[in-house]
């Protein structure tokens, strides 16, 4: 540390948001079998509806994954009904089904334009399990999701000790829609 240099304490980075990922299910299958030019329409056309979607939501984009995004925001379901938005919106275009994870929870600001911690890693993991046309979060991001169908059970989750229990977002819309966006 430099002299004179006083840091923060680390509470101070700490900011609550709702952090999901998506991701285009099979792009490098599709990208290896199409070739590169049919991958990079597939990609042109997701970032489209990924960014008037986000920003029709309020809701920023906080980082480019290749075929993929990280999301993050104030109001939780307002990121719920963005992510949902654009795997509606992908399936309605005939690109390759979307899938996701999202989470609710305290996050670090990271030098001011990145989250990290567990929420956000819990949030990218749920997506690494999601399978096509699935928003896969916690229980208790949406009142009531536990006792609906869209509720999945214990899930193992890569990098958590214990199990989650997680419901597939997807299936629950209707819920997401009644949170008055």
């Amino acid at each position: 540390m430099e002299p004179g240099y006083l840091a923060p304490p680390p509470s101070t980075y700490r900011v609550r948001r709702t952090v999901g990922f998506i991701d285009l299910s099979g792009f490098t299958g599709f990208s290896n079998t199409h070739g590169d030019d049919a991958a990079v329409q597939q990609l042109e056309v997701f970032r489209s509806i990924v960014r008037d979607t986000s920003a029709s939501s309020g809701v920023r984009v906080a980082k480019w994954l290749g075929d993929g995004a990280m999301f993050g925001g104030h109001e939780a379901p307002a990121v719920l009904s963005c992510l949902l938005r654009v795997i509606l919106r992908a399936r309605h275009k005939g690109l390759l089904e979307v899938h996701g994870g999202v989470t609710t929870g305290q996050v670090i600001l990271f030098e001011g334009d990145d989250y990290i911690g567990a929420s956000v890693n819990l949030a990218a993991r749920l997506a690494d399990v999601a399978g096509p046309g699935e928003l896969l979060g916690p229980v208790d991001i949406v009142p009531g999701l536990s006792t609906t169908n869209a509720a999945i059970g214990e899930v193992a989750v890569p990098g958590f000790a214990d199990p989650i229990q997680v419901a597939n977002l997807a299936k629950a819309a209707h819920l997401v829609e009644s949170l008055n966006l």
